[in-house]
């Protein structure tokens, strides 16, 4: 976190959900990052609708909604917890990273820019990760395609190793009979 760092990034990234193959942000959980109610996050977007088009701004639907409040277990998200003990009656709204950049334009005080600034630098933060997970695997396939039979074991393990625990191969256990010669 910078010295003129509002939130720790870690506060932030850990609210940013993946819906409908977008990263986004609730608006519950975005009111609390500004520092106002919800009511008066949502009064401010509804009063300037027309920045807000669906690539930048949905209501979950109501199926998104109970998969979240059943989901809310395990987050630490702010909006989440609120759907999970009822404290909500209508399907929150998301904001992609486009939509986030537009309340900076509706919400104006001096700490809704810094709180955008800080989220931004998340969401590029997320790419950056991502990019670099991809970077990282497109260069072991071409290190195992440079290298002879005498590293495919060591490619191998570097694989089982990075594959996730359910797809990995299980011994059984106990002994095996003897082979008959």
């Amino acid at each position: 976190m910078s010295k003129s760092s509002l939130l720790p990034l870690e506060t932030i990234t850990h609210r940013i959900l993946l819906l409908r193959e977008q990263k986004v942000l609730l608006d519950a959980d975005l009111a609390m990052l500004y520092g106002v109610e919800t009511k008066v996050l949502l009064q401010a977007v509804k009063r300037n609708l027309e920045r807000f088009p669906e690539d930048f701004m949905f209501q979950l639907t109501n199926h998104e909604f109970n998969v979240l409040r059943s989901q809310s277990v395990t987050s630490s998200s702010e909006a989440l917890e609120t759907l999970r003990w009822g404290g909500r009656r209508t399907a929150p709204y998301a904001f992609t990273e486009q939509g986030v950049a537009m309340l900076s334009s509706v919400l104006r005080s001096e700490r809704a820019i810094q709180v955008n600034i800080e989220i931004m630098r998340a969401f590029v933060r997320l790419r950056q990760m991502l990019t670099t997970n991809a970077e990282l695997s497109r260069k072991l396939t071409a290190l195992e395609k440079k290298y002879d039979i005498r590293f495919k074991a060591v490619f191998e393990a570097i694989h089982d190793l990075m594959a996730p625990a359910e797809t990995k191969k299980k011994r059984p256990i106990g002994f095996a009979p003897w082979e008959k010669k």
